[in-house]
C-alpha cells in the first residue's frame, strides 16, 4: 500500500493519477475525503482509497498509515509546514513504513536564503537520520504557477516581479507526479535525489512575450525592487506576509544563483518533460 501524504494537493493529485495509470493502488489522505473523492476521475478513484487524516494529528496519522509500505510526502508551504511533516515521518516510522518520498525544494540547505527551503533541510535531515529508505525530488517552479498571474494579465496585460533578465526552471506538476510514480514502482530508483526542471529556463520576459504571442496582444513585465514586489503583493495582491516574502526570496535566490535545465526527469523517465508551450497553450483560456 502506498500513502500520498498531500492528496488534495497539485503534486498529491499528479502523483495519484500517475499512479492509477500505472495500474498502482494508493491510500489518499485529506481531512475531507469525500470532498477529495469527488474530485478524482473514474479511473483514479477506482484505484484509490480516500482516508480521513489530519498532519495536526498523530493519532489520526498512525491509523491512516498501518499496513503500508511507501508514503508519499508533500504539503503546502507553510509556516506549520516542518511540524506537520515531521508528524507525519514519526507516524509513518511507528507503523514500519519502509519508504518515504520526500517532495523537497532545490535550495533545502542549512544557510538557504529561502526560509521554506531551510524548513525543507530540516526534514530531509530528520529523514536521513531516521534510517528509513529515502528518495527526495527536489522539483523548481511549477507551471501551474503562472495561472495565478492571469487576473494581473486579463486586466492590465502586465506581470510583476523581482528577476530582473534572470530565468526560472519551471516544470509541469505532471511531469512531478510521473516521476513520483516511477520511484514508487520502480524499486531501483529508491534512494536517490533528484532535481527536475522542465527542458528550458526563462525569464519573465520570455513567459510574457510568449504569452503575448499566443494571446495576440501585448503582455509586459514590470520589474520591480524586492521591497516593492513584497509590497504589491501584500496590498494588491493579498497574500500573507509570509508567502510575499516567500515569493520574493525564490526570485531573488534565480538572480544569485543561475538556474539551468536538468536532464534528471529525460533519464529516467526516458521521455522529455512538457514545454512551457504546451503548457501555456492548454490554459490559455485563464489568460483571456
Amino acid at each position: 500500500m502506498i500513502v500520498i501524504m498531500g492528496a488534495a494537493g497539485a503534486t498529491g493529485g499528479a502523483t495519484l493519477r500517475s499512479l492509477s495509470a500505472l495500474g498502482a493502488a494508493s491510500r489518499a489522505l485529506s481531512r475531507d475525503p469525500g470532498r477529495l473523492a469527488a474530485g478524482l476521475d473514474e479511473r483514479t478513484l477506482a484505484r484509490t482509497e480516500p482516508f480521513a487524516a489530519d498532519a495536526a494529528d498523530p493519532g489520526s496519522l498512525r491509523k491512516a498509515f498501518r499496513g503500508a509500505a511507501q508514503l508519499f510526502l508533500t504539503m503546502a508551504n507553510s509556516p506549520d509546514q516542518v511540524r506537520y511533516e515531521l508528524n507525519a515521518i514519526d507516524a509513518a516510522l511507528d507503523c514500519g513504513v519502509g519508504h518515504i518520498v520526500k517532495v523537497s525544494a532545490p535550495a533545502a540547505e542549512p544557510d538557504s536564503p529561502v526560509v521554506i527551503s531551510r524548513g525543507h533541510h530540516l526534514i530531509e535531515e530528520r529523514l536521513r537520520t531516521s534510517g528509513v529508505a529515502t528518495t527526495v525530488l527536489r522539483p523548481y517552479a511549477f507551471m501551474q504557477k503562472l495561472v495565478l498571474l492571469a487576473p494581473g494579465i486579463a486586466a492590465a496585460g502586465m506581470v510583476h516581479g523581482a528577476m530582473g533578465q534572470a530565468r526560472c526552471n519551471y516544470v509541469d506538476v505532471r511531469d512531478v507526479g510521473d516521476l513520483a510514480a516511477d520511484v514508487l514502482t520502480r524499486p531501483e530508483l529508491v534512494g536517490g535525489t533528484y532535481p527536475l526542471t522542465g527542458g528550458r529556463a526563462y525569464s519573465h520576459t520570455e513567459v510574457t512575450a510568449l504569452l503575448g504571442e499566443l494571446l495576440g496582444r501585448p503582455v509586459r513585465y514590470v520589474d520591480l525592487s524586492p521591497t516593492e514586489l513584497h509590497a504589491h503583493l501584500v496590498e494588491r495582491a493579498g497574500m500573507p506576509g509570509w508567502l510575499a516574502a516567500h515569493v520574493v526570496e525564490i526570485q531573488q535566490l534565480a538572480v544569485a544563483r543561475r538556474e539551468t535545465p536538468d536532464g534528471t526527469f529525460t533519464r529516467l523517465t526516458g521521455r522529455s518533460p512538457r514545454t512551457l508551450e504546451a503548457f501555456l497553450q492548454e490554459h490559455l483560456h485563464h489568460f483571456h
